[in-house]
């Protein structure tokens, strides 16, 4: 049985009928088009597939798109600022903190909810942060460094407009 929902996904309101059981992951890419949302495990364990959903990370994988009516979504490809990387996604390209690229949007994801809900976080509170998302490649010294610089530029961006 199909639904109807309306959720803002990226800034934009859209409302896809879906089976109550899709997955938003599923909703998102095979669905919507946006494919920069990565499917790691499919369980919930890896976060690949961190969204935001209003405004807390979330594995898509795991998330009902039936139970999304009147949710707001940021992927992946709603991150940048207008034109612009974010600085978390400019941070990662600086820092090489993006090697096959396949968990990054994940941790992107991630990151900018950390540096949301606490602009100035110590490595153990980063590292603890992205516990949940995996990494083959880099072994995190570089996502960290990433998530840094990132917090550093935001907070200076923060002061320069007060």
């Amino acid at each position: 049985m199909k639904k109807k929902i309306r959720i803002t996904l990226n800034g934009n309101v859209v409302s896809p009928e879906v089976p109550a059981h899709r997955l938003l992951l599923d909703l998102l890419r095979d669905e919507i088009g946006l494919t920069g949302t990565k499917e790691g495990c499919g369980t919930g364990d890896c976060g690949a597939c961190t969204v935001l959903l209003d405004g807390k990370p979330v594995n898509s994988c795991l998330v009902l798109s039936g139970e999304l009516d009147g949710a707001d979504i940021v992927t992946i490809e709603g991150l940048q600022i207008g034109r612009e990387l974010h600085p978390i996604q400019q941070a990662f390209i600086q820092d090489g903190g993006a090697q096959c690229g396949y968990c990054t949007p994940g941790m992107l994801m991630m990151s900018k909810a950390l540096l949301d809900e606490n602009p100035n976080p110590t490595e153990e509170e980063i590292r603890f942060a992205l516990a949940g998302n995996l990494c083959r490649c880099t072994g995190y010294a570089k996502i960290v460094k990433a998530v840094q610089d990132a917090a550093m530029e935001l907070r200076t961006r923060h002061t320069a407009r007060q």
